[in-house]
């Protein structure tokens, strides 16, 4: 008996398999079969083969390939919760439908940190009740371990949904809800005002969100320095057409913990709204006034305040922008990484000057449809500007093959060139190409390969 039997560690007793009365452990010694636990794993001692008639899979324990051993239902509860930590929310409530083990394993509280819903179609205002409801069990009416709620591009959302997470997950920091064009002001200020420890929030393309506030009854029972009380960092209002200088005015006072702010195509955006915005919110690192077609170089003096906290900064598409506001940026921002400026078409090669030289470590940089940009601009950029990986020179009329030699044999680490519609030769781009390994380039050019 000693010869055939064997030791299988992490492998479920047949009693587990089978009832105890089953046919197939009655048939006498041949086929006995004993079972005990040590330290939580389980040895079976198999002393004969099984019967044929045993053709459950989980008999197969004494299989010569070991990768048949490996039945999910025999992993731990915790590697059960790792593989479902990579499940989005959807699939994720399919496996509690499962079976019971599933089912607890699907709700324990450390899978739903982050809910993640998807769909124009999807009723995500009933999904997030029924979500809630079920997580708001062991903590009666509150989710505790719910941090993150991402249901952009979900059309059917509306107040009643944002009600929902404001009252049941006060321990909120993030939420999503860019392309709900159906919620109001009145909902993400509940949500605001309930979740004090939100820091990310974007409501890109919620055409009627106009501000961000606390409601009365928050405002009432705060200091009068209630204001600092929202503690939003991150916060994107993208497309948000009806966003004007007084709502900007709102937003800089209750959230002066800003770090970054979106405000693309904000166009009722003008210099005011900026000036008030330096005023309240002095951290600001990246702030992106893309299309905003009212900005000014009035506006640039403002941002400019920032000083060397500025990392980013976008003005695409802002045609009052000329030398002058660009070089109120160069001058008092000295560590700009990022900066956008396609299609202001004031800007000219003195505006690169100041840019380039005050600029150092400038590493992403689009001045394309800037007509005004020559080769001169380039050498500035060039001979100053050693750290540049992304540059972009779209459609400027006055780009030639030698301002991109120049800049080739001086940036090394360039990563990313742009120069569709551009007038530069063959011979230029496989220049760029050999003194730039890593670099990509977008060309318009049929006899460049």
């Amino acid at each position: 008996d000693s010869d055939l039997s064997m030791r299988t560690l992490s492998t479920p007793s047949p009693a587990l398999i089978f009832p105890p009365s089953s046919p197939g452990f009655q048939n006498g010694r041949g086929s006995s079969t004993s079972s005990s636990s040590v330290t939580g794993e389980t040895v079976a001692m198999v002393h004969s083969p099984p019967p044929t008639r045993l053709t459950h899979p989980l008999i197969r324990l004494a299989s010569k390939h070991p990768k048949e051993q490996a039945h999910i239902e025999r992993l731990p509860d915790h590697s059960m919760i790792h593989i479902f930590s990579f499940l989005p929310t959807n699939q994720l409530c399919r496996c509690a439908r499962v079976c019971r083990r599933w089912y607890n394993l699907a709700w324990d509280p450390r899978l739903w940190r982050t809910i993640r819903l998807t769909g124009e179609t999807i009723n995500v205002d009933r999904a997030l009740k029924v979500l809630t409801r079920r997580l708001c069990q062991d903590t009666p009416n509150v989710c505790l371990m719910l941090e993150t709620v991402i249901v952009s591009g979900c059309r059917r959302l509306t107040d009643r949904g944002l009600y929902t997470i404001a009252q049941c997950c006060p321990e909120l920091r993030r939420l999503e809800v860019s392309g709900c064009y159906n919620i109001s002001n009145e909902a993400v200020f509940d949500v605001v005002s309930l979740c004090p420890n939100l820091e990310h929030l974007d409501v890109s393309g919620c055409s009627k969100v106009t501000c961000i506030s606390l409601t009365r009854e928050a405002s009432i029972k705060l200091s009068p320095l209630h204001g600092k009380q929202i503690s939003i960092r991150y916060l994107d209002m993208t497309d948000c057409f009806v966003l004007e200088d007084e709502g900007l005015h709102t937003i800089a006072a209750h959230c002066t913990q800003l770090t970054h702010l979106y405000l693309r195509r904000c166009v009722r955006i003008t210099d005011e709204g900026l000036r008030y915005l330096m005023i309240y919110c002095p951290s600001v690192k990246e702030l992106s006034v893309s299309d905003c077609r009212f900005v000014s170089d009035f506006g640039m003096r403002e941002i400019a305040k920032l000083e060397a906290r500025l990392r980013y900064l976008s003005i695409a598409h802002c045609g009052r922008i000329t030398d002058v506001g660009i070089r109120y940026i160069a001058k008092y921002c000295g560590k700009l990484r990022y900066l956008n400026a396609r299609g202001c078409e004031g800007i000219t090669d003195h505006g690169v000057e100041y840019l380039a030289k005050n600029c150092t470590k400038l590493k992403s940089l689009d001045i394309g449809k800037c007509p005004l940009v020559s080769d001169t601009g380039l050498e500035f950029l060039a001979l100053n500007c050693f750290n540049l990986k992304r540059l972009s020179l779209k459609s400027c009329e006055s780009i030639t093959g030698q301002g991109l030699q120049i800049v080739a044999a001086n940036c090394f680490d360039l990563q990313m060139l742009n120069v569709q519609d551009c007038e530069v030769s063959v011979d230029a781009l496989r220049f760029v190409k050999r003194h730039c390994k890593r670099c990509i380039i977008e060309h318009t050019n049929p006899a460049f390969f």
